[in-house]
């Protein structure tokens, strides 16, 4: 069971790890707009926490062997296929909704920024 969760953490992080580069380099080609920066910052991190939102929805119902998690497993460590399904379908269901809630937060947070930089005016 451990080994599904730090497999699913790892593709999962992997994932929003890329999507959160591409949000830097969009914020990094803003930089002389900070406010603007920041907006777009958190418009994109917003779109990103629907995004896990959508596929923990989607865990729910998708096949447990044709997630990434189940193809880095090895063998020995896969659950008798009669309770693959929920194990699989719950870890990655609850892995997705963790780092929704964590890029809602960068979100805020940057929404915030981009406040504090409207209201200095800059």
């Amino acid at each position: 069971m451990e080994e599904m969760r730090r497999i699913a953490y790892e593709t999962v992080l992997r994932a929003c790890g890329f999507a959160s580069l591409a949000i830097f380099c969009v914020m990094i080609g803003l930089s002389f707009l900070p406010r603007a920066a920041f907006q777009a910052g958190g418009f994109l991190s917003m779109a990103m926490t629907l995004v896990l939102i959508l596929k923990a929805w989607e865990a729910r119902t998708k096949d447990h062997r044709r997630t990434e998690m189940w193809l880095y497993l090895r063998k020995e460590n896969r659950p008798p296929q009669a309770i693959a399904q929920q194990m699989v379908s719950s870890i990655m269901r609850e892995t997705y909704l963790l780092c929704a809630c964590w890029t809602a937060l960068i979100s805020i947070v940057m929404w915030t920024a981009a406040l504090l930089f409207s209201l200095i005016g800059l």
